[in-house]
């Protein structure tokens, strides 16, 4: 089955319900809050230690949502369709880039991800991944001069081209490790079942999370210890393979721990991690389907199956949305707890945080709020959690 993860935003997707068997297991290895978007403060309950706060609405495709270093109590918002909001003190205040004359935009495509550089307060430099015209991706990098609240759309500088074989499970996420490496999410290229085996195919770059040095080399750099660096046959820039569709990973801030939410086929949604910065891991997809055999193809490679630590099945949800191990203060109830949610249902759970995950529990009840279409989840400066949702920003609040 090929899904369009972001059909709701061009169209609808209808919700699912029931109950359905949602698996965790180990895997088989061994600041003061800042006042983003602040808004009303909530009442804590007993039924509830936290709540959802709706910060704004009527942000159009909006899909992602990040903060970038030097810019206090400001987000910056992006939208599917191309452009980049900057929003502060509970308003959009100006559009940050435009880049919508040279996207694809609908379905799957579009404006998918940004990253700010660690030293953005200093350099500028901030990085964005998009299809082009044609629909293939491109990671692009741009700088913002000044005082850093308008990006100069003359700057680009193209860091990485792909080419795309089919219009979905283009990936997008591309975010800063602790390493100060640059992390890219591709997807399998798509159709369904990924029908060339490109997941397992350590020659071409699809299916795998990338890490490059965007600080060296013109444009970058493929780093030293990348596990596939010198593998004949290999594309160097690969650090982790076999992944269908990873829309969203993150780093816990505390760490560097990587977690990232594989988008599942027709049966399994699968929540992925690795602790500390260990690289040349294979999660399996088009072998595996989460913890069980898929029958599209085989292990390939030097690395055996690492299987998730969550997966629920399409009982429960059609569509993973990474999330964040929240490390802010505003809610201690969540505290070092991994929070992800499902784009089709919207419903949120959490699962502890640590060398061996676990604990998971459903947030949505408690959270008190129907949502849908849940895109993404993002940070702020004080690591303050916030989600993107039908085209609304929210915030996690005590």
């Amino acid at each position: 089955m090929t899904r369009r993860r972001l059909a709701a935003i061009s169209g609808t997707v209808a919700a699912l319900a029931g109950a359905g068997a949602f698996a965790v297991a180990t895997a088989d290895r061994t600041a003061e809050p800042s006042r983003e978007a602040a808004a009303a403060p909530a009442t804590q309950t007993a039924r509830a230690p936290y709540r959802l706060v709706k910060v704004a609405g009527n942000l159009g495709d909006a899909l992602y949502v990040t903060y970038a270093p030097g810019q206090p109590n400001v987000l910056f918002i992006v939208q599917q369709s191309g452009k980049i909001l900057r929003f502060a003190r509970g308003r959009v205040q100006g559009t940050f880039l435009d880049v919508s004359g040279r996207i694809a935009s609908g379905n799957e495509r579009g404006l998918l991800g940004l990253a700010f550089h660690p030293d953005f307060k200093s350099n500028g430099r901030f990085f964005v991944n998009y299809t082009n015209t044609d629909g293939d991706t491109r990671v692009v990098e741009f700088s913002a001069p000044g005082n850093r609240t308008k990006a100069d759309p003359d700057s680009a500088k193209e860091i990485l081209a792909v080419e795309q074989p089919y219009a979905n499970h283009n990936g997008g996420m591309v975010a800063f490790g602790r390493d100060g490496k640059l992390y890219i999410g591709l997807g399998d290229g798509g159709s369904g079942g990924d029908p060339e085996d490109r997941a397992q195919n350590l020659g071409t770059l699809l299916g795998k999370i990338l890490r490059i040095d965007v600080d060296a080399g013109s444009p970058y750099r493929v780093p030293a210890d990348n596990p596939f660096r010198s593998t004949a046959g290999a594309e160097g820039e690969i650090w982790y393979y076999g992944l269908r569709n990873p829309w969203r990973f993150s780093f816990d801030r505390a760490n560097g721990d990587m977690w990232i939410g594989d988008v599942g086929q027709g049966a399994i949604e699968e929540v992925d991690y690795v602790r500390g910065g260990r690289g040349g891991l294979n999660f399996g997809w088009n072998a595996f389907e989460g913890r069980s055999r898929y029958g599209g193809g085989s292990l390939r490679g030097p690395a055996g199956h690492t299987p998730p630590v969550a997966q629920y099945t399409h009982a429960k949800g059609i569509s993973i949305t990474g999330g964040y191990v929240y490390r802010g203060r505003a809610v201690p109830a969540l505290r070092g707890r991994y929070i992800f949610g499902d784009f089709g249902t919207g419903r949120i759970w959490s699962m502890r945080a640590g060398p061996r995950p676990g604990g998971l529990r459903e947030e949505t009840a408690r959270l008190r709020v129907r949502v849908s279409s849940i895109t993404s989840f993002g940070e702020g400066t004080g690591a303050e959690l916030y989600m993107i949702a039908g085209g609304s920003l929210y915030r996690f609040a005590r």
